[in-house]
């Protein structure tokens, strides 16, 4: 019973973090011609672009990626009670488990590219596909920081005030929400 929580848990938070990207890669404009690009746009394109002809994209924002991806987050906890044995409840305390886990999975996603790209940086020798494609993703989100936060030397310090942002928000949440939001 663990095994196919743990499997389900698993698939729905890699296909959203994966929706995730698509939608972050269309915002801040990435080369599509970027073959991780390409793989990201292929895991989505079968979900993603029926719903695209009913609900097209608001600017910058994939917004059919952005409803699966909610919908996915909604429906994850139902399923997984589901699972351990209990029946399906499905109410309007899903739609803020799923609008609470996405912001959750936001946060997890921005911290996970940035630490790839920390290390990524450190160990790359040159021009990479995979290192364009981090720092496109990210430099909207860093360039802000540099602002206020100059860099030391060759140090560049803003991705490490990003992370502690991060997780002042997590706090704040925490807070806000309570146990809810270390279940979510």
């Amino acid at each position: 019973m663990l095994t196919l929580i743990f499997f389900a848990k698993t698939l729905i938070d890699v296909y959203v973090m994966i929706l995730l990207l698509r939608i972050w890669m269309r915002w801040v404009k990435c080369d599509f011609y970027n073959p991780f690009s390409q793989f990201i746009v292929k895991m989505t394109h079968p979900i993603v672009n029926p719903i695209q002809s009913i609900l097209p994209s608001a600017k910058k924002i994939d917004t059919a990626a952005l409803l699966i991806a909610f919908f996915l987050m909604a429906l994850k906890y139902p399923l997984l009670l589901f699972i351990q044995g209990g029946g399906i409840v499905l109410n309007q305390y899903n739609l803020l488990f799923g609008f609470v886990s996405l912001l959750k999975a936001i946060g997890h996603l921005v911290f996970w590219i940035i630490i790839i790209r920390a290390i990524t940086s450190w160990i790359s020798q040159g021009s990479s596909p995979m290192d364009d494609l981090l720092y496109e993703l990210t430099e909207p989100l860093m360039s802000p920081i540099r602002r206020f936060l100059p860099a030391m030397g060759s140090i560049d310090f803003s991705g490490m005030l990003l992370i502690l942002i991060l997780y002042l928000m997590n706090y704040l949440g925490m807070d806000l929400l309570g146990e809810l939001w270390l279940i979510l």
